[in-house]
């Protein structure tokens, strides 16, 4: 057997299932974890098929030819540091270090710096797709040296998702791969709760049931809003529990988990002056969904309001949940890519929208028909200022608008609380404001610490006694 030049540190899941899809795909894979005995089983499974294992680092490192172009899958933070550090003595000039993980970007920023001065390539791979798309083909997000990304673009294009084109692109220097996944987390966040609050008002207001919500869903994944997570949605309310007649959904504690990729789209967004609320309040709405004993307590101290019957057909209304949230989900994706051109400035990455909404077309979490939309939008324009500007997207917007303020209307006489459906309307209702009421808030800036202002009349920059 030929020495490979590709290899895998990390054979968790996610690890061990990306080199099962490299060596499917006609690659030799060295493969070494720091725990022998987890080593051990993932050869026992994959017996007779064209791996290298190693008990040591070093024996890993020379079990390979170069430019070596070495995978990283373990968990984010000090460890993949710590794999760093120990993989650097052993390389030589030119040898590819790549993190596959969730790394928050200025940390692929420094380790980009380090590896480079040591003489070694170090590249952010930003990958979705979960442990289905590691096996099968992903969602593949490379950022740092063009010159590595060039020797490894024949690999991630053999490993990337097909939509039809291998979704994977060069995306930028040092941080800008994981950036974009970051993105994408955030996008992912703000989908999953805008779906949460279409079932919230489909069962709460309309009376839908899981069987019904099963059909609505699949009806839905045959038009506009077809998609990973509308498709997923559907089969979840099929399922029943074990050894019952009741549906598991209707089993799972309302308290979701979160891994910090949607609380750093927020937090970054902050430092670079970019408004994306309906991204940020879908974090929100996980910790408020954490909060579950307080909530609880909180349900016995207030009553609801009484939910009105629905007035005039149900299935209009239920077509206005679907307008709803086709107009929030256009919303949501306009708030994401405004943040990437955003950091595209900010940083100097030089990205390319359309190309980055065609990578997200297969394998990944958020992968959907109207992604094509969006890159046809940044084909067409470049520069485009904000998504819902492109005019086939503004003309959707207009279209579903009114039934997306019928629900947020609904969903306010009901108390339920569509948290996201809000803050998407109201980031739209902000963004064709001409005016805004922010001259009052200038005022009281310099009424009470002197920070002045500027004037709609005349040029220049005013400060009043107003005492």
């Amino acid at each position: 057997m030929n020495k490979p030049n590709v290899g895998m540190i990390g054979l968790a899941v996610m690890g061990s299932n990306l080199a099962q899809n490299m060596e499917r795909n006609g690659y030799t894979v060295a493969v070494y974890n720091r725990s022998g005995d987890v080593t051990d089983q993932f050869m026992q499974r994959v017996k007779g098929k064209k791996f290298v294992a190693s008990k040591t680092l070093e024996e890993f490192v020379n079990s390979m030819a170069a430019p070596r172009q070495i995978f990283i899958m373990v968990k984010a933070g000090a460890p993949v540091d710590a794999v760093i550090d120990s993989l650097l003595p052993l390389l030589s000039k030119g040898d590819i270090i790549i993190d596959g993980g969730n790394s928050y970007f200025p940390d692929t920023v420094r380790r980009e710096k380090h590896c480079r001065e040591a003489g070694i390539n170090f590249m952010g791979i930003g990958i979705s797709g979960g442990e289905e798309g590691a096996l099968n083909g992903a969602s593949l997000m490379p950022g740092g040296p063009k010159d590595a990304w060039r020797i490894m673009a024949p690999l991630l294009e053999k490993i990337a998702a097909k939509a039809p084109q291998a979704c994977t692109a060069y995306i930028g220097p040092d941080g800008a791969g994981h950036f974009v996944k970051m993105v994408h987390n955030g996008i992912e966040y703000g989908d999953m709760q805008l779906i949460a609050e279409a079932y919230d008002m489909l069962r709460r207001v309309a009376g839908a049931k899981p069987e019904e919500l099963s059909q609505i869903f699949e009806r839905w994944n045959a038009g506009v809003l077809s998609s990973f997570l509308i498709e997923i949605t559907a089969k979840i309310f099929r399922k029943h529990d074990e050894g019952g007649a009741a549906h598991l959904v209707d089993k799972i504690l309302d308290s979701a988990g979160q891994k910090g990729t949607g609380r750093w789209t927020a937090q970054v967004a902050l430092d670079l002056g970019v408004a994306i609320p309906g991204l940020a309040v879908a974090v929100d709405a996980r910790i408020l969904s954490s909060i579950k004993s307080e909530r609880v307590s909180a349900a016995k101290a207030f009553a609801a309001p009484k939910v009105a019957a629905l007035s005039g057909n149900r299935e209009q209304f239920i077509s206005a949940v679907h307008d709803a949230l086709y107009c929030s989900k256009i919303l949501s994706y306009a708030q994401g890519m405004a943040l990437l051109a955003a950091a595209s400035k900010e940083y100097k990455w030089d990205l390319k929208l359309n190309e980055i909404a065609a990578l997200w077309k297969g394998g990944c979490i958020i992968r959907a028909r109207f992604l094509d939309e969006i890159r046809k939008a940044y084909e067409t324009q470049p520069g485009l200022p904000n998504l819902i500007l492109d005019p086939a997207l503004k003309r959707e917007v207009e279209r579903t608008l009114p039934n997306l303020r019928l629900v947020v209307q609904k969903a306010a006489e009901c108390g339920v609380p569509c948290i996201s459906f809000g803050a998407s309307l109201a980031y739209f209702d902000s963004y064709r404001s001409a005016d805004l009421p922010q001259n009052l808030t200038q005022a009281q800036r310099d009424f009470f610490g002197a920070h002045t202002y500027e004037r709609v009349d005349k040029p220049g920059v005013f400060h009043t006694q107003w005492e």
